[in-house]
């Protein structure tokens, strides 16, 4: 995995010098910078290249990893960007583009929505039915949606889709049944409250929606994300919700 060879080199302290893997002057530097992350990890899954704000290098997200790349392909930076005259953390704002881009593409449908009537905003929650601070932060869904603020939940079964052995694991047994319920927002709320849902199945996005949340780099469970695509952690309460929100994110 691509989160794996970045961890190594941090611990190892290499210095990266990537072997670009160009194919001459005709090359693209999207193409150079694509082959030189691939010649690394070949089975990464590049999922966007665009140019940095700092001269010569390329946003790569790849596989849940925001990493820099030259547009020579031959050096890659692994952490935050900071513009230090605007005191932004450039990296984070690529996060939240991408974020933003993605989840556009995820249909309403395809989510368990509590909201209001006219909600103020909206927020995408990755949950998981068994996950302690998820439950907890579902106990007050009424008061984050009397707030103005719609949830979204999306499945993130925390123990992924498949065990070492190859077979489902509980937790996303139990995600399917629930999005396959014909009431999902009863049976999300039974689940949360330790009742396991009636054994189902059906057509259902739960393994979609566990590898988009592992594309946008989520580790855990609950990951808040406002409209924008900001991060806006994990467990919050309604009153720091409306604060974060406030902020913008």
């Amino acid at each position: 995995m691509f989160k794996k060879w970045l961890l190594a080199l941090c611990v190892s302290g290499f210095a990266l010098n990537a072997c670009a893997a160009g194919d001459g002057a005709t090359a693209s530097p999207e193409s150079t910078v694509r082959k030189a992350v691939l010649s690394l990890a070949p089975n990464v899954s590049v999922d966007s290249i665009k140019p940095a704000p700092m001269p010569g290098f390329y946003q790569v997200i790849a596989s849940g990893q925001l990493v820099y790349v030259s547009a020579d392909g031959k050096y890659l930076m692994h952490g935050d960007l900071l513009d230090l005259t605007s005191k932004k953390n450039i990296s984070d704002d690529g996060w939240a583009q991408f974020r933003k881009a993605e989840l556009a593409k995820l249909p309403a449908s395809e989510r368990i929505v509590f909201a209001p009537a006219n909600p103020r905003y909206r927020v995408t929650v990755f949950t998981d039915v068994n996950c302690a601070y998820c439950r907890a932060l579902h106990e007050h869904i009424a008061a984050f949606n009397k707030a103005g603020i719609a949830v979204e939940y999306v499945a993130w079964p925390r123990d992924g889709v498949t065990n070492p052995a190859g077979r489902n694991t509980e937790t996303y047994n139990e995600m399917v049944s629930v999005w396959c319920a014909a009431d999902r927002k009863a049976a999300l709320t039974a689940a949360k409250q330790g009742k396991a849902p009636k054994a189902n199945s059906c057509a259902n996005p739960v393994k979609d929606e566990f590898e988009l949340g592992v594309k946008l780099g989520v580790t855990g469970t609950p990951t808040i994300i406002a409209e924008d695509g900001s991060l806006l952690g994990g467990y919050v309460t309604p009153e720091q919700m409306l604060q974060l929100l406030g902020k913008g994110g």
